[in-house]
């Protein structure tokens, strides 16, 4: 009986030795002193998995505030705005597909690095923006740098870390990404939407400004026969009076047996082409939960709704519990199976989406300032929904079920379509395949976003266009 994917191991699957003996040097000093380099690589790369989720949601607030400008060549319509909240997927799948180019061809951490020229630039156009292209080309530089730190960080840090932290420092990137997120939704609440681009440039100076006292990777440097510079890389990451011969050699076989491509019959055999269908797979439908939606589009379905707390609020709450969300499954990741999760957390989306879409539809509907329809108005026997009332405890609803499926989220299908790529995938395809994934994954994800606000905004509101529906059913 073929084993199945998900249990293989061996040389085809393990791209680190994580199961092999310490070196000398690991078992004399325990492990930590020899960390805290690698620690500070560490903080210093994922500052750009910061500026990614940072990037990611900042049309969130910024929508809303461009829908009311006083700047007649900055007011969105629905179009617009339904570009302006997609395309940085578009320039997402750009950078993704150019860090499997650039990641050879640069290294990491100039792959990384280098990112911070689109990010700033973009930043910089959406600051000073004086019309709605300076605003999508912008947003498109932002995503593109997004798209390339998010595929080249975690391979930084991946070949940087040693056996006893790497599984703990795999997490960092999606967690600095997702605080990066809260600290726009909180900043949002302070800050007008042209300083909010200003904010963006710091973690991304930051970040240059760190990696350029950083070493590149040991395993990149030997991937291109820098044997003496990759032994100096090596010996500042685990500390001067650390034995690093061992895991050197250990290095050095890994990018030997790496150094093989692979042929057309190999990807024909079940063993390469089945864990690839698999992982396409997973990222479609982690993209089809909707979740990118949800959060560049967060504070204006809270607009949208009935809900209790402002908006603003509700985006923020939304974003914190998110970041613990994140922190509480990374620390339970082990303790079940991943099909038992993915089960769970599906189930859990879909309770908190069914909820929130009957709310919209049978709820109560939301004040608005054009608004001039009022109870008392409302002939007898009437079954439209009651227009909300800031008291109303009802209007919680929106809040907990967003809360809801970002919990269900952040413990099932986020994190472990990510992991999975790295336990199934055979080293030979994992290049391509990663590269696939990764296009699947924003296409789709632009699909959902640029669609998104123009389904939702063509859907008539009932009470305010009541007698344009009456006219339009008697027709």
């Amino acid at each position: 009986m073929q084993e199945p994917l998900l249990g293989a191991e061996g040389p085809d699957y393990d791209t680190f030795p994580e199961k092999a003996s310490p070196s000398p040097g690991e078992r004399t000093r325990g492990g930590t002193p020899q960390n805290r380099r690698v620690f500070l690589a560490t903080f210093a790369a994922v500052l750009g998995n910061f500026s990614f989720g940072y990037a990611l949601v900042y049309t969130s607030p910024v929508i809303p505030a461009l829908e009311h400008s006083l700047d007649p060549d900055l007011i969105l319509t629905k179009t617009q705005a339904s570009w302006f909240g997609s395309i940085f997927t578009l320039g997402a799948a750009a950078g993704g597909l150019s860090a499997m180019v650039l990641n050879d061809l640069l290294g990491r951490k100039l792959s990384i690095m280098f990112s911070a020229v689109p990010s700033a630039a973009g930043y910089a156009l959406m600051a000073g923006a004086r019309g709605f292209w300076m605003l999508l080309l912008g947003r498109t530089l932002t995503g593109f740098a997004g798209g390339l730190t998010a595929a080249c960080i975690p391979v930084y840090v991946s070949e940087i870390a040693t056996p006893g932290v790497r599984g703990a420092l795999g997490a960092t990137p999606q967690l600095m990404a997702v605080f990066g997120s809260l600290s726009l939704y909180a900043l949002g609440l302070l800050l007008p939407w042209r300083w909010l681009a200003v904010a963006g440039e710091g973690p991304v100076l930051v970040m240059v400004l760190l990696l350029s006292f950083m070493p590149n990777s040991p395993r990149f440097l030997l991937s291109r026969g820098r044997d003496a510079e990759a032994l100096r890389a090596l010996a500042w990451l685990r500390g001067t009076d650390t034995d690093i011969r061992w895991e050197f050699e250990q290095i050095q076989d890994n990018v030997r047996r790496q150094s093989t491509h692979m042929s057309w019959a190999e990807a024909r055999s079940p063993h390469m082409y089945r864990p690839v269908l698999i992982a396409l797979l997973m990222r479609f439908l982690q993209q089809l939960m909707g979740v990118t939606p949800i959060l560049v589009y967060l504070q204006p379905i809270f607009e949208s709704t009935a809900v209790l707390l402002p908006p603003k609020d509700d985006a923020a709450i939304v974003g914190a519990v998110r970041l613990f969300s994140v922190l509480i499954a990374a620390v339970t990741m082990d303790l079940a199976g991943r099909k038992v999760l993915l089960f769970v957390s599906a189930t859990i989306m879909f309770a908190a989406n069914l909820t929130l879409g009957l709310y919209v539809h049978f709820g109560p509907k939301p004040l608005t300032p054009n608004s001039t329809v009022g109870l008392e108005s409302m002939p007898l026997g009437d079954t439209e929904p009651p227009l909300a009332t800031s008291s109303s405890y009802l209007t919680l609803v929106p809040l907990v079920a967003t809360m809801l499926f970002i919990t269900g989220y952040a413990m099932g299908w986020g994190p472990i379509t990510w992991l999975l790529m790295s336990e199934i995938l055979p080293l030979q395809a994992r290049g391509v395949a990663s590269g696939l994934c990764v296009l699947v994954s924003w296409l789709t994800a632009f699909a959902l976003t640029k669609s998104f606000l123009l389904v939702v905004r063509t859907r008539p509101r009932r009470a305010a266009h009541r007698d344009s529906a009456v006219s339009f059913g008697s027709a």
